[in-house]
């Protein structure tokens, strides 16, 4: 590698960390800008990080890392809206089929420990530097400016930072925006109702007007999630001016009369919940140019359903490092990385989309049928998946 020596890198969250710590392997230095005044590692809920995305933490040897915090889940249930099994999803042998087993954690955990990663590497991260604007120098560089007035300059610069990503929106003003998938997405943390089982699997819930996802960790805490209809776009901080008290009152109504322990569950919940209105991204025309490269949500932003967003994004950042690493021109790295992971991820995104819009059907017609097809449905997407998590990035091997 001969031109690129710096990259600037925006966004602090998942990717953005991973990235610059590929790219030092790769022998390229990197800064990473966070738009947020500090760290915020209490924020958001919690993330299942595949076997694919585990993968590649451990080809930084940082797998281990998320052992403390994280735990592994067992396979699934689904039930209706009686209480009725309909399905399950029994565990496998994922270290011996995929090379590594998924991993449950808190989302700041996540963005604490890969941030930590990359202060202990010493790659440099500056908070309050939200983006304002990018200026391309054609490949011989770009600047990047912040809106305290500051500048950084760079060789290239990666745009890490989400489905709203400032910097796509700067790159390609006219690209096709996040679009509202219908569903708002909540959740919470609380301790064990009385005679829950602490088993690891995975409860899904399809209730009567939401769908409940919960799971217990061995130390009695359980992670829970709701998907709520919502047909109209929530406006800009209506959710946000709901309380906590307010909010779980309506997830009373939605999940009153479904079985327990979920009411149980969602009036135990202490503090704050949660609450996040679902997007994903239409297929970009192109994730990079001149010197300007998206990856995870910012290029291809998939919904929650998936349960591989994040795994997503440090799939890409591997193989963005690779690229950068293996080729001489970065607009050779750049279309590469895209060739090689377009595909694979609007797939997976519009598979999302449909899980998705099966989760909140209420018609009696609808929902029948639903019950009788699903385990039929769970069995063929047990085999599909296998695709997803058994890839794997091969760091040492040339991709160009």
């Amino acid at each position: 590698m001969t031109t690129p020596q710096k990259a600037l890198i925006i966004g602090c969250g998942i990717a953005g960390p991973v990235v610059a710590l590929f790219l030092q392997q790769a022998g390229i230095d990197a800064e990473i800008y966070e738009s947020k005044p500090e760290s915020l590692d209490e924020a958001g809920a919690f993330l299942n990080l595949a076997p694919n995305g585990v993968n590649v933490l451990k080809a930084l040897d940082i797998d281990h890392l998320l052992e403390k915090d994280g735990f592994h889940s067992v396979g699934m249930d689904f039930f209706n809206s009686d209480g009725r099994q309909l399905a399950q999803l029994e565990s496998c042998d994922e270290e011996e089929r995929f090379g590594s087993r998924n991993i449950m954690i808190k989302r700041g955990q996540l963005h604490q420990i890969l941030r930590d990663e990359a202060l202990r590497r010493n790659i440099p991260v500056r908070f309050g530097k939200k983006l304002r604007g990018i200026q391309l120098n054609g490949f011989q560089g770009v600047t990047a400016r912040f809106e305290d007035g500051s500048q950084a300059e760079g060789n290239f610069l990666i745009g890490c930072d989400g489905i709203h990503s400032q910097t796509r929106q700067l790159l390609f003003p006219n690209a096709p925006k996040p679009t509202y998938t219908g569903v708002v997405d909540c959740g919470g943390f609380a301790q064990c109702p009385p005679g829950l089982s602490t088993s690891g699997a995975m409860q899904m819930i399809f209730g009567k007007k939401a769908f409940f996802g919960y799971i217990a960790k061995p130390d009695g805490e359980v992670y829970w999630f709701s998907n709520v209809a919502w047909p109209n776009e929530p406006k800009r901080n209506e959710l946000n001016a709901l309380s906590s008290e307010a909010w779980r009152q309506q997830l009373l109504r939605n999940h009153g009369n479904d079985p327990a322990p979920v009411p149980e569950i969602i009036q135990s919940t202490p503090g704050d919940i949660g609450k996040w209105p679902v997007y994903d991204l239409p297929s970009l025309p192109a994730w990079h140019k001149g010197p300007v490269c998206l990856v995870g949500d910012a290029a291809h932003a998939t919904s929650p359903h998936s349960g591989q967003g994040a795994s997503l994004a440090l799939e890409d950042a591997a193989v963005l490092a690779q690229c950068l690493r293996d080729s001489l021109k970065v607009e050779h790295a750049f279309s590469k990385f895209e060739s090689l992971r377009r595909e694979r991820v609007e797939k997976i995104v519009r598979q999302a989309r449909r899980t998705g819009n099966g989760k909140v059907v209420t018609n009696p017609i609808a929902v029948w049928f639903r019950d009788l097809v699903l385990p039929f449905f769970i069995k063929q997407g047990a085999k599909a998946s296998e695709a997803v998590l058994s890839y794997k990035v091969e760091w040492e091997k040339e991709v160009v």
